[in-house]
């Protein structure tokens, strides 16, 4: 495993992008809209990880939620898995608890999955794996 990207939770997705833009001295490479996490997302690439800042399209989001009881901030950290059902498999046996019990679809072309942070120490944990595509 090896740290993919932080997410952070933002309320205003342009005013949070003008100050990472900032940040960074260079703008995001990818901006995305996650039908089934109701999310907008904008990703910056930093090194050989990344940050994914997230905004809420529905007040019935994760992220809406999430800053309504904690405000803005670190959401989660990602982590690249080469099998993703190999590791919930593997994690599952360990005694971890998941949000959902099996991947979706997410962004930046990833398949994803969430840990409780019931049992990961009060960190929200996702896993990824990279979709790879093929010409049928």
């Amino acid at each position: 495993m090896k740290l993919e990207h932080v997410g952070i939770a933002v309320k205003d997705l342009s005013r949070s992008k003008k100050i990472f833009d900032s940040l960074f001295g260079h703008q995001s490479y990818k901006t995305e809209m996650v039908e089934s996490e109701q999310v907008s997302t904008v990703f910056y690439q930093t090194g050989v990880s990344k940050i994914e800042l997230l905004q809420a399209v529905s007040n019935e989001s994760a992220i809406s939620k999430f800053i309504e009881k904690r405000g803005e901030g670190m959401h989660h950290l990602a982590f690249e898995v080469s099998d993703i059902e190999q590791e919930i498999s593997r994690l599952k046996l360990e005694g971890f608890l998941f949000v959902s019990d099996s991947p979706k679809v997410g962004a930046d072309g990833k398949r994803i999955c969430f840990l409780h942070p019931k049992s990961t120490n009060g960190v929200l944990i996702e896993l990824c794996e990279t979709i790879i595509y093929t010409n049928s």
